[in-house]
């Protein structure tokens, strides 16, 4: 009887590499950060959700690793007035790493429920996008503002209804993808602005120009402003690109 292997594969380390190299590009570009809905949305963390899917909780772990250094490197050579938060290891490092092993816990846990009850939570979930969608749609007519942002939300309604009805007809496996992904990303922002609040509560909130005695409402209503548009991003890429992969197996 063979003993599992403890080591990476070299598909593994090959995912690692290329997801990793991702990761690095979109933090260094206008592509880390997309208008979504009424709200704004950061994509750096979708490759470690795509790892921890596709490989598994440790190479999801070691594109989080990565995604906190490309974090704390971006913290230090271009910083912004919050910056200084990421310097702490515990806040750009820790949660992203812990990321990977979420998501990764969250897809398997999902895929264990029954897969048609599993489909309907995944298209109720869909709909929500969906209708979060058309928000942003009806504000950016609403304020005549039809520029980039306009033509993301166009897009990314367009390619959720096609998602919808792929989901409708796919396997659980595809409605794990959908929860999973928003779960582990609004979990990833409560960690996030949980350890801004524990160790830079004051500073933070004073470098956002805000009044000292609104020091939750910033930092916890940040959660919501900043981890549901990412949610919904992650939940649209990374859908599409599980399901693709696994459908080439």
């Amino acid at each position: 009887m063979k003993k599992k292997s403890n080591k990476l594969s070299t598909r593994q380390i090959v995912v690692i590499g290329i997801l990793g190299a991702i990761t690095v590009v979109l933090g260094m570009t206008p592509l880390g950060f997309v208008p979504i809905g009424p709200l704004n949305a950061t994509t750096m963390h979708i490759p470690v959700l795509i790892a921890a899917f596709i490989e598994g909780p440790v190479v999801g772990a070691f594109v989080g690793l990565i995604f906190g250094l490309s974090s704390l490197f971006n913290a230090i050579t271009r910083p912004t007035p919050i910056s200084f938060v990421f310097y702490n290891p515990l806040i750009s490092i820790a949660p992203r790493i812990l990321l990977g092993l979420i998501a990764y816990g969250l897809f398997a846990a999902f895929k264990r429920i029954d897969g048609k009850r599993l489909k309907m939570l995944g298209m109720a979930a869909w709909v929500a996008v969906i209708g979060f969608l058309v928000v942003g749609i009806v504000k950016n007519v609403a304020a005549d503002t039809l520029g980039a942002g306009f033509a993301l939300n166009v897009a990314f309604l367009l390619l959720s209804f096609g998602l919808l009805y792929l989901l409708a007809r796919s396997e659980a496996k595809s409605a794990a993808v959908v929860l999973a992904s928003f779960l582990a990303t609004v979990i990833h922002s409560a960690m996030v602005m949980s350890g801004i609040y524990i160790f830079f509560a004051q500073r933070f909130v004073e470098a956002m120009g805000a009044s000292q005695e609104l020091v939750n409402t910033v930092i916890f209503g940040t959660i919501v402003t900043s981890g549901v548009p990412e949610g919904i991003i992650a939940t649209i890429v990374s859908t599409a690109v599980v399901s693709a992969w696994y459908a080439k197996k």
